[in-house]
This record gives C-alpha cells, sequence and structure tokens, in this order.
C-alpha cells in the first residue's frame, strides 16, 4: 500500500511546532480579554448562501477559491474560505441583531481555499478575527485597528510591519466608483489579464485586488487618493479623515493606500491592511474593514459592523524572519518518575498521579525498562532535570530518591513532604531560568 500523506496545501502541526501555536493563541486571548472581546466558535461548514451572499459573485473567493459541494442533503455547502460572514450569520440567527448595542467577539480557528499551495498560503489556513457589531463611528475604526497593532506587538513583529489604509466610500458611492474606474481602466484593455478583462464588465473594483503584475501597474498608475476623495461623498471623506486623525492622535502612522479594496465586496468606508515585506509576495499578514451593510445583506436588522483576521501562519513565518524562535515552549518542565524494577511501577504511577494533583507536570515509567534507559527518557521528555526514583529499598523506607540531572547529585526525601519540596527548592530554579 502506498504510504498516505496529508492532502497538497495542508500540514501536520507537529508537538515542537505546536508550542509556538500555543504561545501565539494565549498572547492572543489575553490581548483581546484587555479589550473586552468574547470567543464565538462557529461551524467550519455552512451553506454556501452563507459566502455566496456575502463576499459577492465576483470576488475571486467565490469565482475560483470556495470548496464548494452538495453534501448527502442535496444542500450546497461551503468549507468556510473566511469568518466573517460565519460570524454575521450566527449574530442574526440568534437574534443578536436585535438586541441593539455593542458587541465583541474574536474567534480562531481553520478556513479553507482551493489556492494552488505555495509559502504563507496553503489550502487549511488558520485565522484570528475579530468583529464588532453596533457602532458607525470613526473612533470605533481606530480602536479595532489599535488593537490589530497591539497584537502584533505583542506577538513581537511591529516593527517591521507597515499598516496600509484606504476609503472604500458608501453603497450611494458605488455606481460613481465603478463608472470612473472603468473609465481609467478601458484605454488599458489590451494590458490586462483575462480575468480582469471580465472584472471590467462585471465589478471593475476587484481590478484593483489582481496580483498580476501589469494590472496592478495600470492600477497603481491610474489611481490616487485624490481619485477617491473625488469619487466618495462628504460623509465618507469625513469619516476617513477622523479615522487619519485619531490614528496619528494614538501614535500609529498609516500608508494610504489608493489600490487597497481588500478581496471582498462587503467592505464599506474604512478598509485596511498589515503588510510584512520581508515574506516577499505573500506579505499580507492580515487586515480588514468596516461593513455596515453586511448584515442587513444577510437577512438582519441594519447593522454597522467592522473587523479584521490576520493570519496565523503568516504571524509566525514573520516571528521566524524577525529571529524570535526561541523560548517558545509553553510546558511545564516535567519531573520523570522512574522505577528500578517493574514491581515499583504501580508506586510509580500512584507518585505521578499525586505529582499531577497538586499542579507539578509529571511523566512515568510505565514500561519494564532499565534504569538507565528510562533516566535517557527523562532527559529527552522537556524534563526539568528532576528524576524521582523508587526503588525497592525506597517503598520499604517511604522515601523517594531525588536525582538532578544536569549535576547526578541524588538525595533521599520522605515521600510525605517531597511535593512540598518540589514547589519549595528543587523546581524553583529551573522554573525562575
Amino acid at each position: 500500500m502506498t504510504p498516505l500523506k496529508a492532502l497538497g496545501g495542508t500540514s501536520d502541526i507537529l508537538p515542537e511546532e505546536a508550542l509556538r501555536w500555543q504561545k501565539l493563541e494565549t498572547t492572543a486571548r489575553r490581548v483581546l480579554n484587555l479589550y473586552g472581546y468574547r470567543e464565538i466558535r462557529t461551524p467550519l461548514i455552512e451553506e454556501a448562501a452563507v459566502f455566496t451572499s456575502s463576499l459577492g459573485e465576483a470576488a475571486e473567493i467565490v469565482t475560483k477559491q470556495m470548496y464548494l459541494f452538495q453534501d448527502r442533503g442535496g444542500r450546497q455547502v461551503v468549507l468556510r474560505p473566511e469568518g466573517t460572514a460565519s460570524v454575521v450569520r450566527a449574530f442574526i440567527e440568534h437574534g443578536m441583531d436585535k438586541t441593539g448595542g455593542l458587541t465583541r467577539f474574536y474567534y480562531l480557528g481553520p478556513m479553507f481555499r482551493a489556492e494552488r499551495p505555495q509559502a504563507g498560503r496553503k489550502r487549511q489556513f488558520h485565522q484570528l478575527g475579530v468583529e464588532v457589531f453596533g457602532s458607525s463611528s470613526p473612533y470605533q475604526d481606530v480602536e479595532v485597528i489599535a488593537l490589530l497593532m497591539q497584537l502584533l506587538e505583542n506577538f513581537g513583529i511591529e516593527k517591521n510591519v507597515m499598516l496600509m489604509l484606504n476609503n472604500l466610500g458608501c453603497p450611494d458611492d458605488r455606481p460613481t466608483i465603478q463608472k470612473e474606474l472603468r473609465a481609467s481602466f478601458l484605454p488599458h484593455v489590451p494590458d490586462l489579464c483575462q480575468d480582469c478583462k471580465q472584472r471590467l464588465e462585471v465589478n471593475p473594483l476587484r481590478i484593483l485586488d489582481c496580483k498580476n503584475p501589469k494590472c496592478r501597474s495600470i492600477a497603481q498608475e491610474k489611481i490616487t487618493m485624490k481619485a477617491w476623495e473625488r469619487w466618495l461623498c462628504k460623509s465618507c471623506n469625513e469619516h476617513f479623515g477622523k479615522v487619519i486623525t485619531a490614528l496619528k492622535k494614538i501614535n500609529i502612522e498609516p500608508n494610504l493606500s489608493p489600490d487597497l479594496v481588500r478581496g471582498l465586496d462587503y467592505y464599506t468606508r474604512t478598509a485596511f491592511e498589515v503588510i510584512y515585506p520581508g515574506l516577499g509576495a505573500q506579505n499580507a499578514i492580515g487586515g480588514g474593514g468596516r461593513y455596515d451593510n453586511l448584515v442587513e445583506l444577510l437577512g438582519g436588522a441594519a447593522t454597522p459592523a467592522i473587523g479584521f483576521a490576520l493570519g496565523l501562519e503568516r504571524v509566525l513565518m514573520a516571528q521566524e524572519a524577525d529571529g524570535l524562535t526561541a523560548n517558545d515552549k509553553m510546558v511545564s518542565p516535567l519531573v520523570f518518575v522512574a522505577t528500578v524494577s517493574s514491581a515499583q511501577i504501580p508506586n510509580g504511577l500512584e507518585l505521578v498521579e499525586a505529582l499531577r494533583a497538586q499542579g507539578i507536570a509529571a511523566s512515568a515509567n510505565l514500561e519494564d525498562r532499565p534504569l538507565k534507559r528510562q533516566l535517557e527518557q527523562a532527559a529527552k521528555a522537556n524534563s526539568s532535570g528532576t528524576v524521582l526514583i523508587l526503588g525497592e529499598d525506597e517503598v520499604k523506607q517511604n522515601v523517594v530518591m531525588v536525582k538532578n540531572l544536569a549535576t547526578g547529585q541524588q538525595t533521599k526525601e520522605p515521600l510525605g513532604t517531597i511535593v512540598e519540596k518540589l514547589k519549595g527548592e528543587i523546581l524553583r530554579p529551573s522554573a525562575s531560568g
């Protein structure tokens, strides 16, 4: 039989690497709690309409990337390609759009897109996202962006990232935007990729999101912030001005980016992205924006909203690029319980369970192995360097031999006080180091 492997574009996260993920997630949860966000967990599988209705039929995610299939009940279902639409669906389904007030959510989990796998872009990837419902204030935009930058600072990568910002206007502005974009790109049709030639007719805004170098070059040449200012209404321009002023007030300097539209049609007004130039072509670590009409579009009460998502694989790549790979261990150092012969294994098991019950991370030998092999095992098991050895004499005397693997020093301690001894003296130097 041919050896089985993970599907292309997916990968296993093995224990040592998982420690880095745990550290990242623990850091994120701490910061999110400080900002008053609560976790929401939505299904990985949704009705296709959740995304086809929200993302826009011309969006590349819908046309090329969604894992769309028919289930056994004949329903069109999707492996979620992003988190916002699912959260909005849950927000509506559970009646939260009717309660008013401010609602803050965050989520962590896998997303799925049928893309060509490459560095920083997998078919199964993981996102940390936040969504805020109930505020149309430009200062809510600023707080959300501040949270994004605070997360990046706590991840240790804030020095080498750039915040990109644009103003996409409101639905009333969209006809003008579409008209002006068509006029801008029409003279360049021969130079556009085949997809963008179609986008020019269906939704020219999507041209700004094209990754083709020629299309990007045309977009960057033709589309300016002054053009956006002319195309948008007074209210949207005032909103954007307040966002920029308030960001600078809290020492966040945005880079205005007229070709930034993000990949989804539901964004309105403020759109933003954080890039890490050192990651090459896939340098967007995360981004988001305001989506004031999405709740109503999906059948809920009109509710302003804003959010963002971070790609966790890319955050980890940025940490590696910054040399932040050391000191990733999240687990407590293990105390290892060894036994001289198989007759003492039940006593060793009793001891290791007593240690765990007192909050001491511990592991034990449960096989009939020579003591030398057990000590080798202890050295490899993220050990604290402390091994508790039980032999026939120790069991009879109700004591345990404590061995320091680093120094080779051995002492006998009463079983009744070993927990106190470990917490008070033996493990403290290891924990502080």
